[in-house]
């Protein structure tokens, strides 16, 4: 295809010409030479194809596959792929530990690499991979800030393991070490398991962060419908992966960039598919920080608002059994998307990246209702699992700026007990482990926040521990800190202010009484306004908990978790 043969949203040009067309570019030309391009390839549009392919975790130890798939689709349809490299780090690998706090900044490195790369090179489309939990996200917001036309590709999940004849996730091992600790399980029960768990590649199977993301993905739009479900080494995975870089192709073949499809309309699909599903509550975060790089105005209430009309029907892990690849074998995201389109609880015309909208998307696969599936673990939209969704965002003097919790069971729970209060969440694990939890217990986990921590860890180890031992349902924890996606029970996280920054949960004291009303979405501690406020005239704000390197750069960068946590000071808010 030659470069004047190619029709870039009608009159505009490649970007990539910037550096393959003219005499003057023969220096450009020869180094792509030199990678084994040629005429044919500077005629055509240049696509990235950021990979966070690694060895590090399983979610992306396979992702040199996807993207070489990726790669065949971009370059059968005329286009110039350009594979290049970005980051990952293992949630569940840095899980407990304090590189953990790395987690939220590698979604911000992400994105920032992928931005600088795209426009250093001047690339006009991009296939983005997410394997991880903080890759989707990252990928996603990249291409929103360069507005280059993009599709987002998953990775896919993980298969379950097998052991004493059930399904089991990283998810029971976590809850099998708290078992272990309260004698209910055997060292070498959890040694088996251990050794099961996890049969292959692919990120985490339950409706965890990655699988949330990787689905609200089909939801925004930045994904085909059913892209997200085949499992990572399904021969489906690379056809998804071949089609993907097709589209990219066409994408900017049409001139069609994020800005054209993403709108307020768009995230309200996300967030009812979240809900519907169970999701992580890190989709908050993620969510708030997309959209305002999408310049879509979103507020963490509106998270409340649409779950309180969302009913949840899906119960995937954590709160079920159910995992990733039982959703793919009976349809996938699809089913959940359409049950909602035809309750009149999506918005049918919000656009997506093919050019058409959501509406028209699930009309053209023909989706199967879930009267017709009988899935054991789908419910109608008439008879849900839960009338409400799974997501409450709770407000109160404990948390002015919101705070987030999923629900797994009960609609109408209510908790009232004493403060456990922690520094650090290496002390509450050391407080559970000891076996010091009794029922009633409210433990604070506090000085994880953006910027505190920094980096907002996930505290899995801590509640696992928690429901391993049997008080899921009757121990709280409350952190300004994030909980995983594969947490359930009385967990709430991203409580703003946070403690850093002289939030209300920096000054409670053991034996304050806390309490929790789910139905009045409120989070409160029994202390009066002029006793909070003579507790915050003493209160001095502790010294960074690092001076140098990446983590102190972030920790001064990051804004409040109500607003996504996002580092870009020009999306920051008072």
């Amino acid at each position: 295809m030659s470069s004047d043969e190619f029709d870039y949203g009608k009159d505009e040009q490649l970007r990539s010409r910037e550096v393959t067309e003219g005499a003057e570019k023969a220096p450009h030309r020869a180094m792509f030479r030199a990678m084994g391009f040629d005429d044919e390839d500077f005629g055509s549009p240049m696509i990235g194809v950021p990979n966070p392919a690694a060895d590090i975790t399983p979610c992306n130890v396979h992702l040199d596959d996807v993207a070489e798939s990726a790669l065949a689709g971009v370059d059968d349809s005329g286009g110039m792929p350009i594979e290049f490299g970005t980051i990952t780090i293992s949630d569940a690998i840095s899980m407990g530990t304090e590189g953990m706090k790395a987690s939220l900044i590698s979604r911000e490195l992400i994105a920032d690499s992928v931005e600088l790369v795209s426009f250093g090179e001047r690339m006009d489309g991009l296939v983005t991979i997410g394997g991880c939990d903080k890759n989707m996200p990252g990928m996603m917001m990249a291409a929103i800030r360069t507005d280059l036309p993009s599709v987002f590709l998953y990775g896919g999940s993980i298969m379950p393991g097998e052991h004493d004849g059930r399904e089991v996730t990283v998810q029971n091992l976590f809850e099998g070490v708290g078992a272990v600790s309260d004698g209910d399980m055997s060292a070498e029960e959890l040694d088996e398991m251990e050794r099961h768990a996890c049969p292959g590649a692919g990120s985490c199977g339950g409706m965890f962060t990655a699988n949330t993301m990787a689905s609200i993905s089909e939801a925004l739009g930045f994904a085909p419908l059913g892209s997200s479900s085949p499992p990572a080494e399904d021969e489906a995975r690379y056809e998804v992966a071949r089609e993907a870089g097709e589209l990219a192709v066409e994408a900017v073949e049409a001139g069609r960039k994020p800005s054209d499809f993403l709108s307020k309309q768009s995230f309200e699909n996300a967030i009812a598919l979240q809900v519907a599903v169970g999701g992580s509550t890190n989709a908050v975060l993620h969510l708030l920080a997309m959209a305002a790089e999408a310049g879509v105005d979103l507020e963490i209430e509106e998270f409340d608002e649409i779950s309180q009309r969302t009913p949840k029907i899906a119960d995937l892990q954590p709160g079920g059994t159910r995992v990733m690849n039982d959703l793919h074998e009976i349809g996938g995201v699809p089913v959940i998307l359409n049950a909602l389109y035809e309750a009149d609880l999506l918005h049918g015309d919000a656009l997506t990246v093919t050019g058409n909208t959501i509406g028209e998307e699930l009309e053209a696969l023909d989706v199967p209702t879930i009267e017709d599936l009988e899935a054991d673990f789908l419910y109608t939209v008439d008879e849900p699992k839960n009338e409400q969704g799974a997501i409450r965002i709770l407000t109160g003097n404990l948390a002015p700026g919101g705070s987030v919790l999923k629900v797994t069971g009960d609609d109408e729970l209510r908790h009232e007990g004493p403060a456990r209060v922690f520094e650090e969440e290496e002390a509450a694990m050391k407080y559970v482990q000891e076996g010091n939890v009794e029922s009633g217990d409210v433990l604070i986990i506090r000085n994880e926040g953006p910027q505190g921590g920094p980096g907002m860890r996930e505290m899995l180890g801590v509640t696992s521990a928690v429901a391993g031992q049997g008080h899921a349902e009757d121990v709280a924890l409350i952190t300004d800190g994030r909980f995983s996606g594969a947490t359930r029970g009385f967990s709430i996280g991203h409580v703003a202010p946070e403690a850093f920054a002289g939030g209300p949960i920096g000054l409670l004291e053991d034996g304050d009484v806390v309490e929790i009303d789910i139905a009045e979405r409120t989070l409160a501690v029994d202390l009066s306004d002029d006793e909070l406020a003579e507790r915050h005239d003493e209160w001095e704000q502790p010294d960074p908990t690092y001076d140098t390197g990446v983590l102190a750069k972030f920790g001064r960068d990051f804004d409040s978790a109500e607003n996504g946590a996002v580092t870009n000071p020009a999306l920051k808010r008072d």
